[in-house]
């Protein structure tokens, strides 16, 4: 007979014992995060915290913060809207190049940065793009940084949405469907409030995506000062000109929102 807690995918009393096996693992786990932690702390105690107070003083990172989270917000709410529907497409049905569909989906999440950014420029260069462009304009505006966020965004809070309805049971939602629903009111009054957990964990996911966004919000939208100016390019506008203490101040700034989103996915159960 196996030993209790000895069942696939449970560690029985053996494996939870101290082995050069463990041991190792541990090693390099606590390496990795020594440096992640040891990077953190030189950037954090770079400047003295009047330095960096007086940087975030300034009229434009004030801007750039207040854009970032408008349009993060925005962007996690419009991937929201996209990745429910397309996370419960991809769970439960089943049809005929849904491999293909699926590895269009995660284009976004592999293509590089300034790639996309550039795609998006040219897109709009032509006649579909212009007539869109016509009624609202994206290039170089802030609608622009809200779309370059969002297809990068909504990517990860499809994939999210995915895994959340996978682990969620059908039976549920078919009991309502044999007591009269139609599915649709069955995905709403059933699926979608136990699935409330993966919701946040995709919002979170698509916001803190959003706001790390530099090459696709640089290329397509811009980085022009009290206009299209978000946090990432501030950074890099403030090293392009040597300030290298509000380039430090903001990066800690974005470390502090990320750690924020962090503990929102994992508050929610959600695995990133």
């Amino acid at each position: 007979m196996s030993e209790p807690g000895a069942e696939a995918g449970t560690p029985g009393p053996r494996a939870t014992a101290a082995s050069p096996f463990w041991i190792w693992l541990a090693l390099i786990t606590g390496a990795y995060l020594a440096f992640v932690v040891a990077l953190l702390v030189a950037t954090a105690t770079y400047s003295s915290p009047g330095d960096l107070l007086r940087a975030l003083e300034s009229r434009e990172i004030r801007y750039a913060t207040f854009l970032s989270l408008l349009t993060c917000s925005v962007t996690a709410l419009l991937s929201l809207l996209v990745a429910v529907p397309a996370g419960y497409l991809l769970a439960r049905a089943r049809f005929r190049f849904k491999a293909v569909v699926e590895a269009a989906l995660d284009i976004p999440i592999v293509l590089p940065p300034m790639v996309l950014g550039l795609c998006l420029l040219i897109f709009f260069q032509t006649r579909l793009g212009g007539l869109i462009e016509s009624a609202v304009p994206f290039t170089y505006t802030v609608y622009g940084v809200v779309l370059a966020q969002f297809v990068i965004g909504a990517a990860f809070a499809i994939r999210t949405m995915r895994g959340s309805f996978e682990n969620l049971s059908a039976r549920p939602e078919e009991v309502a469907m044999t007591l009269g629903c139609s599915r649709g009111r069955a995905v709403w009054l059933v699926t979608l409030p136990a699935a409330w957990k993966g919701m946040l964990a995709a919002m979170s996911i698509a916001w803190a995506r959003s706001l790390g966004e530099f090459g696709p919000v640089l290329v397509f939208a811009g980085a022009t000062r009290m206009r299209t100016e978000v946090l990432p390019t501030t950074v890099w506008l403030e090293l392009s000109v040597g300030n290298l203490e509000s380039a430090v101040a903001v990066s800690l700034l974005l470390v502090l929102f990320a750690m924020l989103v962090l503990v929102a996915i994992r508050w929610a159960g959600e695995k990133v």
